[in-house]
């Protein structure tokens, strides 16, 4: 298999299995407009130079998942966000830095008219890949 988007797999990482996961909906949620709810990170980010305050909603014990499955698992985050919205997000999700790898928007593949992860570029064998 030809090196895809990630190097080789980390020392810790090395021989696991790699664990793909989404970020939005599946880790947390988020908006433009404040949740009813006092549980929420504000995220400044900028787009189109224009600057915007994205609430955002952890899902429970989203940490604590990945803190769990990080002795099992390479963890891999892929989303079809902005990478300066979702990778200062996942600074802040994942401060034990668990994921190994962060892919964002610029790495998915524009398919008439959206934005899809393709495994197969990640450069990891798809039979290991979860």
């Amino acid at each position: 298999m030809t090196q895809g988007r990630l190097g080789p797999q980390s020392e810790r990482s090395r021989g696991k299995k790699s664990l793909v996961l989404d970020l939005d909906e599946t880790l947390v949620h988020s908006s433009f407009r404040p949740p009813p709810s006092d549980d929420v990170i504000e995220l400044p980010v900028e787009i189109d130079n224009k600057k915007f305050r994205v609430y955002v909603l952890v899902r429970p014990y989203a940490q604590q998942f990945l803190k769990e499955l990080l002795p099992y698992y390479e963890l891999i985050i892929y989303t079809a966000s902005l990478a300066k919205y979702a990778d200062p997000l996942m600074d802040i999700l994942d401060e034990e830095r668990c994921c190994s790898s962060r892919l964002f928007r610029d790495h998915c593949t524009y398919y008439q008219g959206l934005y899809v992860k393709d495994l197969s570029e990640m450069g990891r064998d798809l039979r290991d890949t979860l």
